[in-house]
């Protein structure tokens, strides 16, 4: 084999610095999943020591993993795990609420995707917020593949937040989302532009207050704001901001090809 190529790929190996394994990194949510919510796990915890054993495993196994610096992130991370912990659990009586089909808390926790994908966010941003490198994209890609719902850890979203479905549903890194938000499968809150130069910008949508985005909706834009009580109907293309209290709707209009002229269905 062509020398110049293994001493590239050999100096690739040198200069990039110890990562933990992917696995690893996804087995450790799961686990930190397991501990939160008991429906999720598959043998729930007996007691207070119990518990705090099961945190303290978990500490470690944190701290294995976060190579590029001590326990000073780890125990920050542990630290504010409670204010997580509260807003899933405000994120899941939004799930419930918002879904007729729902019949449990307990079913939202174990088996709906777009929680899922939330918690696996809640998670990742707070580790972004504390620096903590590699791990958070690590969590939000494993959710992604595992719902179809791909959220930045870089995003801010508030509480009672709400994805019914979830499937193909994207938020940009720069998003910002208040509460009582609901998002249905297919939405995205995307840029304009993806040129490199925009990095430090924000380049994603802000979504006010109990506002309810339909499937296929597209809103793209730092600058597009969609104000408070508002309602983004089913695949709407959105590049610019609309006051609070809208009613944003897509309307088609389907023709018999056999009688180009007559307008069979008509939706408003």
């Amino acid at each position: 084999m062509d020398s110049s190529f293994l001493n590239r790929v050999y100096q690739a190996h040198k200069d990039c610095r110890q990562s933990p394994p992917s696995a690893q990194v996804i087995e450790f949510f799961n686990q930190l999943m397991g501990v939160l919510f008991p429906n999720y796990s598959t043998s729930p915890i007996q007691n207070i020591d119990e518990l705090g054993d099961a945190f303290e495993v978990l500490r470690k196994k944190m701290n294995l993993l976060i190579v590029e610096s001590g326990d000073d992130k780890t125990v920050a991370f542990f630290d504010q795990l409670p204010e997580i912990y509260e807003l899933l659990q405000k994120d899941i009586e939004a799930t419930f609420k918002g879904d007729p089909a729902a019949v449990s808390h307990a079913e939202v926790v174990r088996s709906y995707p777009g929680f899922y994908a939330i918690a696996a966010y809640r998670i990742a941003h707070l580790m972004l917020q504390l620096g903590i490198d590699i791990l958070p994209r690590i969590i939000t890609e494993n959710a992604h593949s595992k719902t179809g719902v791909d959220i930045h850890p870089g995003a801010r979203i508030g509480e009672y937040f709400c994805i019914d479905h979830g499937t193909g549903i994207v938020i940009g890194e720069t998003t910002v989302i208040g509460n009582w938000v609901k998002v249905y499968q297919g939405v995205t809150l995307g840029a304009l532009s993806v040129n490199k130069e925009d990095a430090m910008v924000k380049r994603h949508p802000t979504i006010e207050d109990n506002v309810v985005i339909y499937a296929g909706a597209t809103i793209l834009g730092g600058n597009t704001v969609v104000g408070h009580h508002s309602v983004v109907g089913g695949n709407v293309w959105l590049t610019r901001s609309i006051p609070a209290e809208s009613r944003i709707y897509y309307k088609a209009e389907m023709h018999n090809e056999d009688k180009p002229d007559v307008i069979i269905v008509k939706q408003d």
